[in-house]
């Protein structure tokens, strides 16, 4: 009778689920870290109720019911709560497939090979059907967890941000919020493939900005990034920052410039995002790291202050004539050299001369003392930066 070896291997069943706990544990290094209790209660009980569907399955001849698999969907879904990679799960089922036909094997008589035979197919459709639901289900459920954890983190970046309490989110998403911060303003260029498939080039290249700096961080990073930058909160550890840009330029594939702030406290996290917000947008032109002393002059003129538009009036005379705002623009941009200023206007250096000595007429400011050049350079600061 075909069922014969069956049931005789089915008797030692509770052998063999103790024998795949501790094939587990030679072949699979994560169930080495559990709890004793955990592999004698949970899993050893899962492993006979395996062991139990799979020998019914043989014996009767039949696929496994959608009752009988209930069982591993759920326990797969607790693996994915617990985080215990698929790969793991997964291995389990497969070595308990491996340690139930060794059975069949070891006490299969030589008259019980035709079904010896037929339980080799019946084995492979078992483990397929399992698999595949365990699979599923372990997907479906991280899936769940991961949009539920990435919520939680959109709205922890939105609190740092806007200076509220954020410790609660932070517990909810089992992490510790730095004493010290480093906040990054991103500005990013185009990668040359968004002129070829615009959208997927973009989150392509987001995705791989991402990518660095959550190995940089250890886990998801605490930011809020799009196509073109965003702005990024990163425990202040000591490590240089021109590194990490310089690693986020070439991940992106494109020109990136970031503006840099420190938060001494959780608390300074909000001034600090100003400000790294503010640098980006004084910064040069020139891809890289830029922080507040390189941009000391043009922050400070860019504050509101009583004095703020009467320093821009004093170019006020010049209104009426572009030229003359322009060369002096260019006059300043070249470091008050003639030559390298008359080839950027492309006019004769003469020209240049006759031109800024009306600005000196007009405005009454010489650039060539130091009051003259102090007060000259502030106002066309203050004018570019919109005061």
């Amino acid at each position: 009778m075909a069922a014969g070896l069956y049931v005789r291997v089915q008797r030692v069943l509770p052998v063999l689920a103790r024998r795949m706990i501790a094939t587990f544990l030679e072949e699979i290094p994560l169930y080495a870290l559990l709890p004793r209790e955990q592999l004698e209660g949970e899993v050893l009980a899962i492993c006979e109720d395996n062991l139990r569907t799979f020998f019914a399955t043989l014996i009767e001849d039949r696929a496994p019911t959608e009752e009988e698999l209930s069982e591993p969907r759920a326990s797969a879904a607790r693996r994915a709560q617990e985080r215990v990679p698929l790969a793991a799960v997964l291995t389990a089922y497969h070595v308990g497939g491996r340690i139930g036909w060794a059975e069949l094997v070891a006490q299969a008589r030589p008259d019980e090979m035709p079904e010896l035979l037929a339980a080799a197919d019946r084995v492979q459709l078992y483990v397929q059907a399992v698999t595949a639901v365990v699979a599923t289900a372990y997907l479906q459920e991280q899936q769940a967890i991961s949009g539920e954890e990435g919520d939680v983190l959109r709205a922890l970046v939105a609190a740092l941000l806007a200076g509220e309490p954020a410790e609660e989110l932070a517990e909810r998403l089992g992490r510790k919020l730095p004493t010290r911060w480093v906040v990054l303003a991103l500005d990013l260029g185009a990668h040359p493939d968004e002129e070829r498939s615009e959208a997927v080039a973009a989150r392509r290249k987001v995705r791989r900005v991402q990518a660095v700096l959550d190995e940089h961080v250890g886990e998801p990073v605490l930011a809020q990034l799009h196509a073109s930058g965003g702005i990024v909160l990163l425990p202040d550890d000591g490590r240089p920052l021109s590194q990490l840009v310089a690693g986020l330029q070439d991940a992106a594939g494109a020109p990136l410039r970031a503006g840099a702030a420190h938060a001494g406290t959780t608390a300074d996290v909000c001034e600090a995002a100003a400000q790294a917000r503010e640098v980006l947008r004084l910064a040069g032109a020139e891809p890289g790291l830029y922080v507040l002393r390189d941009v000391l002059l043009d922050y400070q003129l860019s504050r509101p202050s009583d004095a703020q538009q009467q320093l821009a009036a004093l170019l006020d005379p010049l209104e009426r004539f572009p030229d003359l705002l322009r060369t002096l623009e260019a006059y300043l941009d070249q470091d008050l050299d003639r030559r390298r200023t008359a080839a950027a206007l492309h006019v004769h250096p003469n020209t240049l001369d006759y031109r800024l000595k009306r600005v000196v007429e007009l405005t009454g400011l010489e650039p060539a003392t130091t009051k003259g050049l102090q007060l000259l350079a502030g106002a066309v600061a203050v004018r570019r930066l919109g005061g």
